[in-house]
């Protein structure tokens, strides 16, 4: 989880210095959500069955 939020971070930072345009950067932000949807699913399985 803390490298997805490093990732969120770089990508502010790459849209802030206009090295992604809003557009580009609006996809890959959603495409970030759905990881970490689909990272604390899988967090939350492994200790359900730990």
């Amino acid at each position: 989880m803390g490298s997805v939020s490093e990732l969120e971070y770089h990508l502010l930072l790459a849209r802030d210095l206009n090295l992604l345009t809003e557009k580009e950067s609006e996809s890959l932000a959603a495409d970030v959500i759905e990881i970490k949807r689909m990272l604390t699913s899988f967090i939350q399985k492994l200790k359900a069955d730990g």
